[in-house]
């Protein structure tokens, strides 16, 4: 029997979009033939699954879970390719057998913990007829952690506090979910969007004409203004827009250490199908 490389193992994943240990085994069992081996999971129902491997999965869920004594959350992604599934009994008990595992796990390895699932997944997909991914996952561990996941289980939010009672990390999840902030603090933005912010301001100011001396001033301005609102301390509480982020963490005793946002499908490129073209494409090859 021919000796199994990874690089065959790697052509047949690509060819069927099945697992590694499943075409490892499939390659086993074929004697090392490719061809054999396709033909042989073909006639299995991984290989119905992998037909849906391919497709765009963009819509889907978000969910996560917190430690009792909120000293750490885990979130986690699940993708389906429409919305409609995403209401399906069957997913719905998928996702929350995922975050379990996660948070059990406190696992921080989306491809493990995929992997650790992919029976299961598989099987779903034989049942809903859809692509379904299980994406990302993030483990937050801090004195006091709180989470947030808006109704729609869209947009999912951890906090990590310093202190503070999880009721206030919750209210922080919340108006991070909300507000979108990009970072904690004015210094923790990262050197390159400073610097691609400063460059548009640049290029505003020069238009409007103005001396140098007051074009520089302009555009400090505008980059701690950018600074300010983009920081979770600086903006304002949304459930009480007199009071700062910053302030109401500090007031409880705390600081707000870091924070992870999920929102459904951000990042994925969705694939724009025109319907008329495919039908008449399928209508060409068929004639």
């Amino acid at each position: 029997m021919a000796a199994i490389t990874a690089s065959m193992v790697k052509e047949l994943r690509e060819r069927t979009g099945l697992g590694m240990m499943e075409c490892k085994k499939a390659l086993a069992a074929a004697g090392g033939d490719i061809e054999k081996a396709i033909d042989e999971l073909r006639k299995s129902s991984g290989m119905k699954a992998a037909k849906k491997a391919g497709r765009t999965a963009a819509e889907g869920v978000v969910a996560a879970k917190v430690a009792d004594d909120n000293s750490y959350g885990v979130m986690i992604e699940v993708n389906s390719e429409t919305d409609f599934v995403t209401r399906d009994e069957g997913f719905l008990t998928f996702v929350n057998a995922v975050l379990e595992k996660a948070f059990a796990e406190k696992q921080t390895d989306a491809a493990a913990l995929a992997a650790d699932v992919e029976e299961t997944r598989q099987a779903l997909v034989q049942k809903v007829g859809e692509n379904v991914n299980v994406r990302r996952v993030a483990l937050v561990e801090a004195p006091v952690v709180g989470a947030y996941v808006h109704s729609n289980s869209r947009i999912s939010v951890l906090v990590a506090l310093s202190g503070a009672e999880g009721e206030v990390a919750k209210d922080v999840a919340m108006h991070v979910a909300a507000v979108n902030p990009q970072v904690v603090k004015p210094e923790d933005m990262p050197e390159e969007v400073v610097a691609r912010e400063k460059e548009i301001f640049v290029a505003q100011a020069r238009e409007s004409g103005k001396p140098e001396e007051i074009i520089e001033k302009m555009i400090s301005g505008r980059i701690n203004k950018f600074l300010s609102e983009s920081s979770l301390v600086n903006q304002p509480f949304v459930k009480d827009p007199d009071t700062k982020i910053g302030k109401l963490v500090k007031d409880a005793g705390a600081e707000v250490q870091s924070f992870a946002r999920f929102e459904v499908g951000e990042g994925i490129e969705k694939e724009e199908v025109d319907f008329a073209a495919e039908v008449a494409a399928q209508v060409g090859a068929a004639s």
